[in-house]
């Protein structure tokens, strides 16, 4: 086929997900915040990193475009605070893009230590303070709204009497009755607060209460002329929708979503920041974006809070881009062949390897066809003679695993 009648990409691939598509369903210029050195760190499987490695995981996530990052929570402890001080110190020293943000109740004393690392550091810390919202909440803790509302104002006031921007954080909005939220949401906004963080803090929303949430909000908003107040939305994955409803926020209009490095947090965990970055791209959304990075921010974050990935974990996972399947690596080492790299990245993938700073891996096991091993060996320089093929792929067959290089190299050196 000449290069005048060759398909174009777009003839390649069939995309049922562009129908019905009116323009972009999410506008440009949202927002990236990053939870892995707070909301992350309270999985109760991972361990506090050292100060070299979160300032190593800062420089990382403002490679992969990350907007902000909560650093934690400075009034828990003196060591907490001295961690914040130290990564404030990176950040305006290494110039780095990143924005600031730590986390506290809403109590005066969660909020000054911000104020502290802010005219120490001498950049603008803003202030994410958090109160449960829900009825289910209020009655664990015996609080009733005025309470709520009181404690409230008087944190907000801390951060805004002190130049910090405050984001209004209301715990388990996705289950808090509307006319609580309402007064919540007024109060805060009269303080001076510039955002509301809208919180699926224990897994429960699905993609309709993400939608339903969002559209009373705003609503909401419009109503006090306040069309000025940014939103975000923080959800956890306890019903495995965390990403999906991440996607859903900024469709149904939140400017800043959050998530952390393979959806560390809470019991099960947040958002996965990288799947969320992974999903805008291919969806065309970011294009200036550069995601090569992403591998080793997950990987440097993993090692850094002992975190195991697990093997056919997206993207990162050992197995993301693996197949030991005869039909699958027969179409793939084809497609190289032609000296087509869009087409081998895809032909078996839906997503791009190369786009990530990975690559397709052919592996030999006993589903293996002969053009397995041939690409096998090719691919380390060995000469594929038919009865060298035939031996690795005898072997393999008689296995009931992938077979390991050391496994696939006593079979070559037993051909010479």
């Amino acid at each position: 086929m000449s290069a005048s009648t060759a398909p174009s990409n777009d003839e390649l691939v069939y995309d049922w997900n562009e129908l019905a598509r009116k323009g972009r369903i999410i506008p440009r210029g949202v927002e990236f915040f990053d939870e892995t050195l707070r909301d992350g760190l309270q999985n109760p499987s991972v361990v506090d990193p050292k100060i070299e490695d979160k300032l190593r995981i800062l420089h990382l996530m403002d490679r992969i475009g990350i907007y902000e990052a909560d650093i934690g929570l400075p009034g828990s402890s003196q060591r907490a605070f001295d961690d914040c001080l130290r990564m404030c110190q990176e950040i305006v020293a290494s110039k780095l893009r990143l924005k600031v943000a730590c986390a506290g109740r809403t109590v005066p004393s969660d909020i000054t230590p911000m104020v502290e690392l802010s005219q120490r550091a001498g950049i603008p810390v803003e202030v994410y303070a958090f109160v449960g919202s829900s009825p289910i909440r209020a009655l664990a803790e015996e609080w009733d709204l005025e309470r709520i509302k009181k404690y409230s104002a008087e944190a907000i006031d801390v951060g805004v009497k002190n130049g910090l921007p405050v984001v209004y954080v209301t715990e388990d909005t996705t289950r808090s009755r509307p006319e609580v939220l309402s007064e919540l949401f007024k109060l805060a906004i009269d303080h001076g607060a510039s955002r509301l963080c809208l919180c699926d803090t224990v897994g429960h929303s699905t993609p309709d209460g993400v939608r339903n949430l969002l559209q009373f909000t705003k609503a909401l908003l419009a109503g006090m002329g306040a069309t000025h107040v940014g939103l975000d939305w923080h959800g956890h994955n306890d019903r495995g929708l965390g990403l999906v409803n991440a996607i859903y926020a900024l469709e149904w209009g939140a400017e800043r979503v959050h998530g952390s490095a393979l959806g560390i947090g809470e019991r099960v965990g947040n958002a996965p920041m990288e799947l969320i970055l992974l999903n805008l791209k291919l969806l065309g959304l970011l294009e200036d974006q550069d995601l090569t990075h992403l591998m080793e921010y997950c990987q440097v974050v993993a090692e850094a809070v002992g975190w195991h990935i697990p093997i056919n974990y997206p993207l990162v996972g050992q197995d993301a881009f693996r197949t030991a399947t005869g039909v699958h690596a027969a179409a793939i080492i084809k497609a190289q062949n032609k000296g087509d790299a869009w087409l081998a990245d895809r032909i078996y993938s839906g997503v791009p390897a190369g786009m990530f700073g990975r690559q397709q891996d052919i592996c030999i096991g006993f589903m293996s066809g002969a053009s397995n091993v041939t690409y096998w060996l090719k691919s380390r320089g060995i000469e594929p003679s038919e009865t060298l093929v035939r031996a690795i792929l005898a072997r393999a067959k008689d296995s009931a695993h992938i077979l390991a290089e050391t496994e696939v190299m006593e079979v070559v050196r037993a051909h010479g």
